[in-house]
């Protein structure tokens, strides 16, 4: 594998990723078992955005819509978003690494009551019943404490999110989670699903996301270090221009991918463009998330979607709907393309946009 060349593991990135469209669970499943949720919707939200490439006919909504009827839960992973339930299973019971004390855990024991007793509970519900009051939450702000704990308990094992009301989340009691047998094969299977997903990695990369770990299952932060020499151990692995590379074993990065000649418009957290590290050594320049940067200190927009062009991101894309159409604002690394084909592909991309917002 010495003979490789960054051009292979960027063609390797984006065909793995970006498979023929297929049904929403196979996606999900190919996708390592997890699609990263974000609340912003600019155009859409960054799950729904993530999925369009992957599933045929997908719309703006469809996983939420489907949701209370699909084997899916919402649940914490390395950040918060859609997971199998195999996976799902790997990390629970979970042990919290804030512990609630005697008068915290008395509030959540009344707001598991109170679910028991409305068996799907909207946090408005349960805190009208309960008023328990604000408090300040992660960012600053006042939150219900009731919603609070309601989240608190989903985290601890305790409740599932059952749907969403105009995007809230409600919640039922969970089943009891059966103990995991064997910690140290549950690490595993997750650091497996993260390469699945993110591959091919740089050795730093597979680094930080073992340790992220620690947040999806708290109770064995001390495996981590064991972990990631175990996936180091199994992966395929290569040195390309001096930084170590790892990538499923069954997997060849230098085998001929097929890229097709497409413009893609990807989602800040789409698994192509998710790891900032592997986006720099790939395509030689920093994309960043802007969203929650001050406006006078925003180089490419508060929403700026990667633009990619056959295997290579060439540039971003703004987008926002107004009066029932879609407006775009391009920025390009260089320079635009001057190809026909280039034109033609954006205009297609921007059309499947469109439709996949219902425009």
């Amino acid at each position: 594998m010495s003979s490789l060349t960054l051009t292979d593991l960027r063609r390797h990135a984006v065909a793995r990723s970006l498979f023929a469209p297929t049904t929403l669970l196979e996606a999900v499943q190919r996708l390592g078992g997890f699609v990263q949720a974000d609340p912003l919707r600019a155009p859409a939200r960054a799950q729904d955005l993530t999925l369009r490439h992957r599933v045929k006919a997908y719309r703006a909504g469809d996983l939420e819509r489907r949701y209370p009827k699909l084997p899916l839960q919402e649940d914490f992973f390395i950040n918060y978003g859609f997971l199998t339930p195999e996976l799902r299973a790997l990390m629970h019971p979970r042990t919290a690494r804030r512990v609630w004390d005697k008068a915290r855990w008395k509030q959540a024991e009344a707001v598991l009551a109170e679910v028991a007793r409305l068996g799907e509970a909207h946090p408005a519900d349960v805190d009208a019943a309960l008023d328990h009051g604000s408090v300040k939450n992660w960012f600053g702000g006042n939150s219900r404490l009731s919603t609070e704990l309601l989240d608190g308990l989903h985290y601890r094992s305790r409740l599932d999110v059952v749907r969403r009301d105009n995007g809230t989340r409600c919640y039922a009691l969970a089943a009891p989670w059966p103990a995991v047998p064997d910690p140290q094969a549950a690490m595993d299977a997750m650091a497996d699903a993260l390469v699945q997903k993110y591959a091919p990695l740089p050795a730093g990369s597979l680094s930080t996301l073992i340790s992220m770990l620690s947040a999806g299952a708290p109770q064995w932060r001390d495996l981590r270090q064991p972990t990631l020499a175990r996936a180091k151990a199994r992966l395929a692995h290569a040195r390309v221009e001096g930084v170590d590379w790892y990538w499923p074993a069954d997997e060849e990065p230098g085998s001929g991918w097929r890229i097709p000649s497409k413009v893609r418009l990807l989602a800040p957290f789409d698994p192509v463009v998710w790891d900032r590290r592997r986006f720099e050594l790939l395509w030689g320049w920093a994309y960043r998330f802007e969203a929650y940067t001050p406006a006078d200190k925003r180089v490419r927009g508060h929403y700026a979607l990667p633009l990619l062009w056959r295997d290579e991101v060439i540039g971003w894309a703004n987008l926002k709907v107004v009066k029932g159409r879609l407006q775009q604002e391009l920025g390009f690394v260089e320079r635009r393309p001057k190809e026909p084909a280039f034109a033609q592909a954006l205009d297609k991309e921007l059309a499947a946009m469109g439709e996949f917002l219902g425009l």
